[in-house]
């Protein structure tokens, strides 16, 4: 039988990432030397302290019963330590932080928990594809925030006409950004929670690569903004931080109601986040070997991006550096719009990219480099480049 998928799949877009991984397990098939710098999943590993915290978990048989949707009060406590030391950020662990199954599943779920058809959800063009996802899926409508060069890659929200601000619940930001790399200042946070408050939107700020950072900058929280708890919420994640893309585990903290209205969802969709993680999970954010796991992780990205951005001069990308993310954003010169681009980096240098446009219709012209990668293959990335490309 022919089963027809509902309406609302219909209206998503293919996900980019599988997109980009049939590309190149094709070409892999076909014998193919590749060197993947598109999906931004770390090949640093999960330091040994938290794996060999795990295997003690593991063994400690409360955690093989389900979890408490609202998790385990000692991680909660542990995420309010670390944003007071980190941000000088008050959070009560008791009702502003919510431990999610990796910040991805929030981000798809918060729009289930506020919007109804027909409400609008802000988002920015370019962007990471949950918050279209999770928005189309709620049945709300999507107003793309073009995020441009020449304003620092920030949203201008004065430009978002009127009918649309109306109609709007929600409004997603991330800094450092994904794709561009951008960061933000409390002035702009501070714009964002004045607009908010005058038209009644929640914020979601995705905060996922606030510990991937160079040369001694430590980016903001949009919660050490005056009033930010009064309209958001800030999403996080072990994912990036300690290299645990695979494990599942993240937080949303902040507005209490806006986390209230998340974990209702979710009572009724997953039984929350494994005991055993959230155990690891205490250890990462309070060791003090986190604290040197994360200095050595931004030394490795840094010298990784000094490859990529001094490499690439001179042939049709144009790296710009970034103070944060392990990402570039690269310019594309000459007329050649970036999934062509994509196309032809595969199939001549045997470098997996991401196209720009496959983010946004504000990314055409651009392509996302991920420095997931050792430099020795980064090096022979920007060797096959030049050599094609110079």
């Amino acid at each position: 039988m022919n089963f027809q998928i509902s309406e609302k799949l219909k209206n998503l877009p293919p996900y980019l990432f599988a997109e980009i991984d049939i590309a190149k397990r094709r070409a892999i098939a076909a014998g193919e030397d590749i060197i993947d710098l598109g999906v931004g999943d770390p090949d640093l590993p999960t330091p040994k302290f938290v794996v060999d915290e795990m295997k003690e978990a593991l063994e400690d048989v409360s955690t093989h019963q389900y979890p408490s949707g609202a998790g385990l009060s000692n991680f909660r406590q542990s995420v309010a330590k670390w944003y007071k030391k980190r941000f000088k950020v008050d959070l009560n662990p008791n009702n502003e932080i919510l431990p999610l199954i990796g910040s991805k599943e929030g981000v798809a779920h918060l729009p289930l928990a506020f919007i109804n058809k027909k409400d609008v959800v802000l988002i920015p063009d370019p962007c990471y594809p949950p918050y279209i996802g999770g928005t189309v899926l709620a049945g709300g409508e999507v107003y793309r925030m073009p995020l441009l060069e020449e304003e620092g890659f920030l949203p201008n929200l004065s430009k978002i006409p009127k009918a649309v601000v109306d109609k709007a619940k929600l409004m997603f930001i991330n800094y450092p950004n994904n794709p561009t790399g951008a960061v933000a200042d409390m002035e702009f946070f501070s714009r964002v929670v004045s607009f908010a408050e005058k038209n009644n939107i929640i914020v979601a700020h995705d905060a996922a690569y606030s510990e991937v950072s160079f040369n001694g900058y430590k980016p903001l929280s949009f919660l050490e903004c005056k009033n930010s708890k009064s309209v958001g919420v800030e999403f996080h994640s072990l994912s990036k931080t300690f290299n645990m893309t695979g494990w599942r585990i993240g937080w949303l903290s902040g507005n209490k109601s806006v986390i209230q209205g998340l974990l209702k969802v979710k009572s009724n969709i997953d039984s929350g986040v494994f005991n055993a993680i959230q155990k690891v999970g205490v250890v990462a954010l309070e060791n003090k070997k986190g604290n040197e796991h994360v200095k050595i992780m931004q030394e490795i990205y840094s010298k990784r991006q000094k490859v990529m951005v001094e490499g690439l001069r001179d042939t049709i990308l144009n790296a710009i550096p970034t103070k944060a993310t392990f990402y570039l954003w690269c310019s594309i010169a000459g007329n050649v719009d970036s999934t062509e681009l994509t196309k032809k980096l595969l199939r001549k240098a045997g470098v997996v990219v991401t196209p720009g446009i496959g983010l946004g219709p504000s990314g055409e012209g651009y392509i996302r480099i991920s420095l997931t990668a050792s430099e020795n293959e980064l090096q022979e990335a920007v060797d096959r480049i030049k050599k094609h490309f110079g």
